[in-house]
């Protein structure tokens, strides 16, 4: 199953995919909402899922998919370079990481590990992992629970409480609780320095904040 909210970039993966001798793309949805519901119906052998996507992001539908099946295997497929969302969606169940920027090769390389039940990274997050043992500033977004992680995404992509709450199906005051924590737990006073800090280590560009 192929999750992505862009239409043209699943019809791309799904070319590629369908291409190799015993692939074949069964299920697509473009939100974690939506995949946890295809992926009910479908009950397919690997999922490759995005992160950041409009409506429930991967990691969320990840610790979904995982609460339903706990057998189910998992490889995210994403433009983010910062390890600390590998560490996330390892934290959320999946069993692979790859990059966007990866050769197509490392993709289908990688889905076939995860169909092994093999923990799988693509070479540049794999080294990103290993510089940031040698940092702080990243080990801090790693204290961050999958669920604070998820809302700090979304924060930082100015989506408002009550959205927040009801894209994750749980109240205001738990997200309003988690968004506390979460400048708590990054030593920020505001949600610009929020921002700052996000923009600082990747986990949005001005680009997504513009466009």
């Amino acid at each position: 199953m192929l999750v992505d909210d862009h239409a043209i970039v699943r019809e791309g993966y799904r070319s590629l995919l369908q291409k190799q001798d015993n692939m074949t793309v069964i299920a697509e949805a473009s939100d974690g909402a939506e995949a946890y519901m295809k992926y009910k119906e479908h009950k397919p052998d690997v999922t490759v899922m995005d992160i950041s996507m409009q409506g429930q992001g991967g990691l969320e539908a990840i610790s979904r998919i995982k609460q339903l099946d706990s057998s189910a295997k998992i490889l995210v497929f994403s433009m983010h370079q910062n390890p600390s969302f590998a560490v996330q969606a390892t934290r959320a169940g999946a069993l692979g990481y790859v990059t966007k920027s990866s050769d197509p090769d490392v993709l289908i390389r990688a889905i076939y590990d995860v169909q092994q039940k093999k923990y799988t990274l693509s070479a540049d997050i794999a080294q990103a992992l290993a510089l940031e043992k040698l940092g702080t500033e990243s080990a801090a977004l790693d204290q961050l629970t999958v669920r604070e992680f998820e809302i700090l995404r979304m924060l930082v992509e100015t989506k408002s409480t009550q959205a927040i709450a009801e894209t994750l199906n749980i109240s205001p005051k738990t997200v309003a609780n988690a968004h506390y924590i979460i400048k708590k737990k990054l030593d920020v006073n505001s949600d610009i320095e929020l921002t700052h800090l996000a923009i600082k280590m990747n986990l949005i560009n001005l680009i997504d904040l513009t466009g």
